[in-house]
């Protein structure tokens, strides 16, 4: 039990975020290293197009949606502590594994070096693209596996460490390591893999997993364990406990048991989650993935230039508004005393406007890569906002033993949008480029984005549609 018996709250639930809002920061410095490299280091070194990259990308996402399903039960049954440490042990090695896919390919097809895997050409050209490819899909593979387990992990951390009320805010901290991460990678990725080699660029910031890992090992235990959280911030976190048990009454053996994962199948609000999931994750992940090939190829702008690094710090300085997105259905509810859902609903269908600004990123783009920039960066804040609010529907509305594993259903779903979106837009970026396909007045891989932009722009109003159709009305789940 808690050592600390004063009434002055201890506030340790923050210090648990910042760990995770860490980890989230090291999450995204690791998936960011391949958008970062491979268009201006990688693609020249193994002869690859779009296509190649969007394999690769595709086969990450469902590797990461598959992952999704299994992580969270798998967390479900080992505990958080153990999970975080699993998780991100597994991505960092996957990490550092990206390094070892040059070598790789050089045995494999006999060559010397680098320089000559630069100056192959025909067969042998084709050879090295085909080759390479699939040493980093095995690389890539292990890291979507390792970081499947993230998410899972964390909202049931925030389940336990902080009462509903609080939950939004709380993810929005830890969700916003995303945009650091990604804030910080263009500042630092580029550069190192133009002093240090690209393989460097992954190792780096590889290692830093393992080092996070040895914190989490003495920083975490349950707040009713932990010696650093007393009674005060006991009771706080617990505040949810008294109205859950008005609302429902479970029997000991229910409270006892792990939810099967085909019963949460039975439930619209799984549905609700895992569709809203799929309408809205593959926009992200594109325009993580995406938006520095985009500058290159639209602007000619490299990520290893000055301004190259300016727009893409500039890009996730904006996500940052995010944390506003986390704090307002607390706003909603302490002033109208709107149930969690309810404020978090409302305050949803302000965040999935705030896309349609992305309609007008290609046309203004025309102008000045400022402009895509700035409106790109808005969607991501909306998206993170989002984010941050529909992963606390399933803690909002789902008992705890079930939260990390209808999670997880949702990440597959998210996953699954991702690989779809990825494989689709590096097919069309090749087709529209050859056929210089026509759309709104762009010809060639512009116009090719702009379609992409129009489906960005729209997809979080159809999925919040969906699920206040399908849960409309704020109901929990029996525990």
């Amino acid at each position: 039990m808690n050592e600390h018996t004063t009434n002055q709250m201890t506030h340790y639930r923050w210090t648990i975020c910042i760990m995770m809002f860490l980890a989230l920061t090291i999450n995204y410095l690791d998936r960011q290293v391949l958008s970062l490299t491979w268009d201006e280091f990688i693609k020249p070194e193994f002869h690859w197009n779009e296509i190649h990259y969007g394999r690769i990308t595709a086969t990450f996402s469902i590797v990461y949606a598959i992952g999704m399903l299994f992580a969270g039960r798998v967390i479900d049954w080992m505990g958080t502590k153990a999970g975080y440490l699993w998780s991100i042990g597994i991505w960092s090695a996957g990490a550092c594994m990206h390094a070892l896919c040059g070598v790789a390919t050089e045995l494999w097809v006999g060559l010397d070096n680098r320089e000559q895997l630069i100056a192959a050409t025909g067969d042998m050209a084709v050879l090295i693209a085909t080759v390479s490819m699939y040493f980093f899909l095995f690389a890539r593979s292990v890291l979507a596996i390792g970081e499947a387990g993230y998410f899972p992990v964390a909202v049931k951390v925030t389940a336990e460490y902080f009462p509903k009320r609080d939950r939004a805010f709380a993810t929005s901290i830890f969700n916003a390591g995303a945009s650091i991460g990604a804030l910080i990678a263009p500042l630092t990725i580029p550069l190192l893999a133009k002093f240090w080699g690209w393989e460097m660029a992954f190792v780096i910031i590889g290692v830093l997993g393992f080092i996070w890992m040895g914190f989490w090992v003495f920083m975490y235990t349950p707040p009713e364990k932990s010696r650093y959280v007393n009674a005060a911030e006991l009771a706080y976190i617990e505040q949810d406990k008294k109205l859950e048990a008005d609302l429902v009454k479970p029997s000991a053996e229910e409270t006892e048991k792990k939810m099967p994962l085909w019963q949460c199948f039975r439930y619209r609000q799984t549905w609700a989650f895992v569709l809203g999931k799929f309408c809205t994750d593959g926009v992200w992940w594109f325009f993580l993935f995406w938006t520095p090939s985009y500058l290159n190829t639209q602007f000619g702008i490299k990520t290893s230039e000055g301004l190259g690094i300016a727009l893409i710090f500039t890009l996730y300085a904006i996500t940052m508004l995010s944390l506003v997105g986390g704090k307002l259905p607390t706003v909603f509810m302490n002033r109208s005393g709107a149930n969690p859902y309810a404020a978090r609903m409302k305050a949803m269908l302000i965040f999935a406007f705030v896309p349609l600004v992305v309609l007008f990123a290609q046309p203004l783009g025309t102008y000045s890569p400022w402009y895509p920039v700035i409106l790109i960066g808005l969607g991501c804040a909306a998206h993170q906002s989002w984010s941050a609010n529909i992963y606390t529907t399933v803690s909002d509305m789902f008992p705890k033993r079930a939260i990390a594993t209808v999670t997880g259903i949702g990440g597959m779903a998210g996953g699954i949008s991702s690989m779809l979106m990825q494989a689709c837009a590096g097919n069309l970026f090749v087709y529209s480029d050859r056929v210089q396909l026509e759309f709104m007045g762009f010809v060639g891989k512009p116009a090719g984005y702009f379609i992409i932009f129009c489906i960005c722009s729209v997809s979080y109003l159809v999925g919040w549609i969906i699920m206040k159709t399908l849960v409309p009305r704020y109901k929990i789940i029996g525990d």
